[in-house]
């Protein structure tokens, strides 16, 4: 699911995770100082989750940037979960000292609005997707 894949296309396997680009965000998460995940539950059960980390790859624009990821479930997305999820993180990078955080985003994704609600800039524009900042003290 942190996949985007637009409605009525076929879902990707299981297998692309093992892709060098995917993996960058998986591979021993949590073990690096600044990795950052949190969870959103719902009756008990994880319903969406946003996570950031230095280096990663679709949206990195720099050594010194987290990148960050969000996913919601589809059943439970328009409900303000993923607001809430990208507000929480956003604070905590930026309490952690950073001045900007970056993330990619396929340019038919209805987030794209919910980004730029919350002071995403659109950075660079490729083919398919966005690579866009926020930035805090001005960087």
């Amino acid at each position: 699911e942190a996949i985007y894949q637009p409605e009525g296309t076929q879902k990707v396997p299981r297998t692309v995770l093992q892709q060098p680009m995917i993996w960058a965000y998986v591979k021993d998460f949590g073990k690096l100082p600044d990795d950052i995940c949190l969870v959103a539950v719902v009756d008990g059960l994880i319903v969406g989750a946003t996570w950031s980390r230095l280096g990663c790859s679709y949206g990195k624009v720099d050594d010194s940037t987290p990148e960050l990821a969000i996913s919601v479930y589809p059943e439970y997305r328009g409900k303000g979960i993923g607001t809430r999820l990208l507000s929480s993180l956003l604070d905590a990078i930026h309490k952690i000292g950073y001045g900007k955080v970056s993330l990619s985003v396929d340019k038919s994704n209805y987030a794209v609005g919910m980004y730029l609600k919350a002071g995403f800039e659109i950075l660079e524009e490729r083919e398919h997707d966005y690579i866009m900042v926020k930035r805090w003290n001005n960087e």
